[in-house]
């Protein structure tokens, strides 16, 4: 399949043509969430922006099997192995299993992620659901001589990785730097290097999530259920995998010296990161009390929110910054996305009521197509992509307003293609239950003001539309009746 899609490789740091290992199948692998709290704003940029990504890659043609693991086992959060069990501390405060708590959270996610719009994953597997995948990868690692076991741990040998691979392929870091920012070692740590990272971990009896195991009954390492869960649904060697950027100095490096060691290949060919949000200019986290829950978000109900704002209006607020580019909240770019997101939802459904002119001349409908294709095909630029889509918005308008018209062949071309560019690609889509009642109580006070025309009531008629207009909504009559619009 020929294509003009260029994506940004972080492991290169440059863009490259996509070019997959099995055209038309496309293997894409995101790291998912840890299911113990709510999913929160930074997780949902993520995820929204590898929808887009997914979309367009449909749209393009391909087959894609996009799968977005579930992290659901009660593995050490830190990058040294080290901090609580999040899962058993939140199972004890809440007085629930480990268990209730995983589905707990994972429905939770699932709810925010269907107000976003995003499409389901192709495969979503769990962590706790392939403990023997990962058990049979550390064996390999094991017997290819990168990793060794210590009191029933098993522990990745980065000083032997890096004799032979690049251990800062994905970062670029230096290994004396890493060296100088770990912690050194205490004389009961297990480890031979401040590197070396767990791969399994022995339980100590108070420790809930635990699985039997050919060194201990533990748990496994944080980095080895991705490496596991995909290589065992896209292969060795697949196409793209994906994550926030927090993940990449880690968890991805990490991933990557794993399943080097274990299979003797990089697991993917293309590596893609999505960029940290902020909140006027400050990094988005707990800590600073400026970080936000979606339903936050959503109700209005948070110190810094003057309003709430529609998951579609953050959605298309979140898909008007590059997925690389930092994503900045704040209550006045909130207010101008929403703004723009009717606007563009007002277009759209104004095509419905355009009427074709026989003998229009051409608009270039066909050169918008070029323009969209474009955009997305520079390494998914959703920013340029929504400004092309402005550009049409303008000759609906026009043509709405009778300034331009517009062939029947042309007007079907555009409808077809706004439709597929904001519906399939930009996943846009009304925000149904409010939009079908306005448009019913509409249709009802266009019914009452054709009743007045009609008795010759015409200041009630006039009264109507001008009321309206003060509120924003613009009525035209025409041979074929009045229609109404959003300013």
């Amino acid at each position: 399949m020929e294509t003009n899609l260029v994506l940004y490789n972080t492991i290169t740091r440059k863009k490259e043509p996509f070019e997959p290992l099995n055209p038309p199948f496309v293997g894409m692998y995101v790291c998912g969430p840890t299911v113990y709290s709510d999913v929160h704003l930074g997780n949902c940029r993520t995820f929204v922006s590898f929808d887009l990504i997914f979309r367009y890659l449909l749209h393009l043609g391909y087959k894609v099997r996009y799968v977005r693991n579930i992290t659901d086992a009660g593995h050490l959060e830190g990058d040294n192995d080290e901090g609580d069990d999040k899962f058993a501390k939140k199972a004890k405060l809440e007085q629930l299993e480990p268990m209730e708590i995983v589905q707990k959270y994972t429905l939770g996610f699932h709810d925010v992620l269907r107000l976003f719009n995003t499409l389901p994953p192709s495969i979503e597997p769990t962590a706790t659901g392939h403990i023997s995948e990962q058990i049979e990868m550390i064996k390999v690692i094991i017997e290819n001589g990168y990793a060794y076991e210590v009191n029933g741990s098993v522990y990745f040998d980065v000083e032997k990785y890096v004799q032979e691979h690049d251990y800062t392929i994905l970062t670029n870091r230096k290994l004396e730097d890493m060296l100088n920012n770990t912690r050194e070692l205490a004389g009961q740590d297990e480890k031979r290097g401040r590197l070396d990272f767990a791969l399994w971990i022995k339980a100590t009896p108070e420790h809930i999530m635990r699985w039997p195991s050919p060194w201990a009954v533990g748990f496994p390492g944080w980095h080895i259920e991705c490496s596991a869960m995909s290589s065992k649904y896209l292969g060795d060697r697949f196409d793209i995998h994906g994550g926030g950027m927090d993940l990449a100095a880690t968890h991805h490096t990490n991933e990557i010296a794993q399943s080097q060691a274990c299979n003797h290949t990089q697991p993917a060919t293309y590596w893609m990161h999505t960029n940290m949000l902020t909140v006027n200019g400050t990094r988005m986290s707990k800590s600073a009390g400026n970080g936000f829950l979606p339903q936050e978000l959503f109700t209005g109900d948070h110190p810094l929110l003057q309003r709430g704002y529609s998951p579609m209006s953050v959605r298309f607020f979140m898909l008007q910054a590059h997925y690389r580019s930092t994503l900045d909240f704040s209550n006045e770019a909130l207010d101008a996305a929403d703004k723009g997101f009717k606007r563009l939802m007002n277009a759209v459904s104004l095509l419905e009521k355009l009427v074709p002119v026989a003998d229009a001349p051409p608009v270039g409908v066909a050169e918008l197509d070029k323009k969209f294709h474009a955009a997305m095909d520079d390494d998914f630029n959703s920013p340029v992509l929504i400004a092309e889509l402005f550009d049409a918005v303008r000759i609906i308008n026009s043509v709405y307003d009778g300034k331009m018209s517009l062939s029947g062949t042309e007007l079907e071309e555009l409808k077809s293609l706004i439709h597929t560019f904001v519906y399939n690609v930009l996943g846009l889509k009304e925000e149904n239950s409010e939009n079908e009642d306005f448009g019913k109580l509409m249709d009802a006070i266009l019914g009452l003001r054709q009743e007045a025309k009609q008795n010759k009531d015409f200041a009630t008629s006039d009264r109507i539309r001008d009321e309206l207009g003060k509120i924003g909504i613009q009525i035209k009559d025409s041979k074929e009746g009045a229609t109404w619009s959003k300013n």
